[in-house]
């Protein structure tokens, strides 16, 4: 089975919540949700600041929509290794931004959103360093070699709309 680091913005486009990405991205990152509950294994920190983000931006207790069941069905199975693997993170800030585990970069670490370096963290501190699912944050596209340089990948959903929101901003492909 493998395992995979999910970014929020999938559960939150799943939802229909990134508002500027298409309905074709939705359904996208709907779909990838629903295959990662069948196949495959959700990678956690342990200090939950994945977790936490998922329930700070989706209620698992409301209306049951693609990201905040998702967020219930592994509330529901975080403690079964099939569905969930943890690993620890080590916080080197006090704001919970920078990590031990985040490559130690010098392009990453001035360029690299803090909000995002958790995922990092998280596949760097896993032993099969799994891919991180992302869909709606164009600057993704432009980390992805210096992350690959690490080891580390990015399974980029909706690239092709990515790639053109990522254009219009930077002038980058």
């Amino acid at each position: 089975m493998s395992s995979i680091v999910i970014d929020t913005n999938v559960l939150l486009v799943a939802d229909g919540q990134g508002c500027h990405m298409t309905d074709e991205c939705r359904i996208e990152c709907e779909e990838r949700l629903q295959a990662v509950q069948a196949n495959e294994q959700v990678v956690l920190d342990d200090g939950w600041h994945i977790l936490g983000e998922y329930q700070h931006k989706l209620d698992a207790n409301k209306s049951p929509t693609p990201g905040s069941a998702f967020v219930k069905w592994l509330l529901q199975r975080q403690g079964m290794a099939k569905h969930v693997s943890w690993v620890s993170i080590t916080p080197t800030n006090s704001e919970l931004t920078t990590f031990a585990e985040f490559p130690q970069d010098a392009s990453l670490e001035a360029s690299f959103d803090p909000a995002d370096r958790k995922f990092v963290a998280t596949a760097n501190a896993h032993p099969e360093k799994p891919p991180i699912l992302e869909s709606a944050d164009s600057k993704w596209l432009g980390w992805e070699e210096r992350l690959a340089f690490h080891g580390i990948s990015v399974e980029i959903l909706c690239r092709e709309e990515l790639q053109a929101i990522r254009a219009r901003k930077t002038g980058a492909t």
